[in-house]
């Protein structure tokens, strides 16, 4: 009789949904985006030397990747929702510790930021992978980066204004987003994901699937791919602003085209439809080839700095084109079973590319001026464009099948693979 006066809401759990999880996306990017900039700046004025900080975000990202490969073993003691809810509570504790501002808060706020965005990275993918279908995956990378433009458009450029007007103004903003993102996901009531039946006897440790890993192509292409897609950001976003510099271009150039091709973001759903019309393996290749083209011309006519920032900042275009289609590849291959654990490998991108960026980088600089990082970058995109011809030629595509004796044509059964 009481029934009646419960909200729908409060009875039934609302069934995670695209739409869902791209407004969750939405507050993690305001969360990061407002900080991207800022952490820079503020841990060199912090430690007040560039090779230092350099140390500090390389040790940073080993954390990181530990981190993220031990989230599965972690999860078996551990409700995924409870991983995920300390994963938000870590990132607002490292925006209000680096309000402090002393070189050692600074350090801890970038490591507990870190951790926190592996940590909510890994269990995001993994509550995808349960509660969106196959069919949808194309659909769900697009909404998330729609919903996620406007903070990465607008975060670093503000960032840097507000820590002008009052230093803990964008720290504040990211712990707002941060408790922004907690809200949302406990509306969503995600839970543990779903129930996969699997081995009775659990890997060991953390690090026991990763031969699984290895042994499947497929899913070690798709990690590949991640990983070159994410350093071509980091040469990007890193090395673009100090080559601006040393040309004379002024100081502000770097954020400006960040802020610019983060707007590109909002194209995203023309590139699904255009994905839609084609098939994965082809957005993904035409994505590598002319990226890394573009890679190449910006290194090629470094006289011209102001043809280098063109440049790279249209291969930006096709590195979002990546960013819709190329973790497809890797989504697409996991097994129901594995998905926590493959979800941690795929998280792991963002870290190896952090630390094998900046390596390669140090290294390619030891021989030649700035312009070869952009040509290093631009082999490793077309050597992605050549392992992408391996990728199945309908790989994305929906498939028929034949309903016997109900005299329909046909309906969506899934993907070809």
């Amino acid at each position: 009789m009481h029934q009646r006066r419960i909200p729908e809401w409060l009875r039934h759990a609302p069934a995670p949904s695209v739409r869902g999880f791209a407004v969750l996306a939405g507050a993690e990017a305001v969360a990061r985006g407002i900080l991207i900039s800022v952490f820079p700046l503020e841990m060199y004025n912090a430690l007040q030397d560039a090779a230092l900080v350099s140390e500090v975000y390389f040790l940073v990202g080993l954390l990181s990747l530990g981190v993220g490969l031990m989230v599965p073993f972690i999860g078996r003691y551990i409700a995924r929702r409870w991983i995920y809810v300390t994963g938000t509570l870590m990132f607002a504790s490292g925006a209000l510790l680096a309000i402090i501002g002393s070189g050692a808060a600074m350090i801890g706020a970038l490591a507990l930021i870190t951790a926190a965005t592996v940590t909510t990275f890994v269990c995001f993918n993994a509550y995808v992978l349960d509660y969106i279908v196959k069919a949808d995956l194309g659909r769900c990378e697009t909404s998330r980066m729609f919903y996620s433009a406007l903070g990465w458009t607008i975060g670093p450029f503000l960032g840097v204004v507000l820590l002008g007007w009052w230093r803990p103004l964008p720290f504040l903003i990211a712990a707002l987003a941060s408790g922004v993102m907690l809200g949302v996901f406990l509306y969503m009531r995600l839970g543990n994901g779903r129930l996969i039946t699997k081995s009775r006897r659990p890997p060991p440790n953390p690090l026991a699937f990763l031969p699984r890993f290895f042994a499947q192509r497929r899913l070690v292409a798709g990690w590949l791919f991640a990983v070159i897609r994410s350093s071509g950001w980091w040469i990007y976003i890193v090395y673009l602003p100090i080559f601006a510099v040393e040309r004379g271009l002024g100081e502000h150039m770097g954020g400006m085209m960040l802020s610019i091709s983060n707007g590109m973001l909002f194209l995203t759903p023309f590139m699904l439809a255009w994905m839609q019309r084609r098939t994965i393996r082809h957005a993904v290749r035409a994505g590598f080839l002319l990226a890394g083209g573009l890679f190449f011309l910006g290194a090629a006519l470094s006289g011209m700095p102001w043809v280098t920032v063109c440049a790279l900042a249209s291969a930006s275009f096709f590195l979002i084109l990546l960013d819709v289609s190329g973790g497809l590849p890797f989504l697409l291959a996991v097994k129901p079973s594995e998905r926590t654990e493959m979800s941690a490998i795929y998280a792991s991108y963002r870290d190896v590319s952090g630390i094998l960026t900046p390596g390669i980088s140090w290294l390619v600089l030891l021989v030649v001026p700035m312009p070869g990082i952009f040509a290093a970058g631009g082999l490793a995109l077309l050597g992605a464009w050549g392992l992408a011809r391996n990728l199945h030629p309908r790989l994305g595509r929906a498939r028929l099948t034949i309903e016997p004796a109900t005299g329909e044509q046909g309906h969506i059964s899934g993907l070809a693979h």
